[in-house]
């Protein structure tokens, strides 16, 4: 999965690391980012060619033609309340398509746009400067807008936008509880093991 992406911007994200690290002997200092981006996805082999040629490439979901036990999903059959994140400059997920989901779904869309790539927009910790984004909700009977349009009529919000997710999930929350412990399981499943987990051992 994370050299299909890679691919996406190979100059950028391939040919000038191994210009730098190998032909001219100058490793980037590690970072935490760097560390988490190491850590790949691991999908099996099924999982991974339907994600990349189903929902990535034909983009099937968006269409109507993704079938989920030989039935197609309608993204209008949805009608809670989303909260929908873009990056400006994903390289998977380029903003301006992202956005189309507020004529894909019949539900209150909450969009948000932050500054940023793929990775980097998205983990944008509320303890670093720097960050920025845009936020505007569309309720589901309201006039669409395109991306052009919403981008100029939203105004930049300094930090990160982990606060307003936040304050989102807090409005349509109940009260806080505690979260069950690691060996309390329904009876039809395991018990989770003791971090890290068994997959490091595998």
């Amino acid at each position: 999965m994370a050299g299909a992406f890679q691919l996406l911007r190979s100059n950028d994200l391939i040919w000038s690391r191994i210009t730098r690290d190998y032909l001219m002997g100058e490793r980037a200092p590690p970072n935490d980012l760097i560390a988490w981006n190491a850590d790949a996805t691991r999908l099996p082999y099924r999982m991974h060619s339907e994600y990349l040629r189903k929902l990535f490439l034909n983009n099937d979901l968006a269409a109507g033609r993704y079938l989920v036990d030989g039935k197609p999903i309608s993204l209008s059959d949805i009608h809670t309340p989303m909260f929908v994140v873009g990056t400006v400059l994903d390289h998977v997920a380029p903003w301006k398509s992202t956005h189309k989901i507020h004529f894909l779904v019949d539900a209150d869309v909450t969009f948000l746009l932050t500054s940023g790539g793929h990775n980097a927009g998205i983990v944008a910790p509320p303890s670093e400067v720097g960050h920025s984004y845009r936020v505007r909700t569309k309720a589901a009977d309201a006039t669409y807008i395109g991306p052009a349009e919403w981008l100029s009529a939203e105004q930049p919000i300094e930090g990160s936008w982990w606060p307003e997710l936040a304050k989102w999930l807090t409005v349509r929350s109940g009260e806080p509880s505690e979260p069950p412990g690691i060996g309390i399981k329904p009876a039809d499943r395991q018990a989770l093991p003791d971090a890290p987990g068994d997959y490091v051992r595998q």
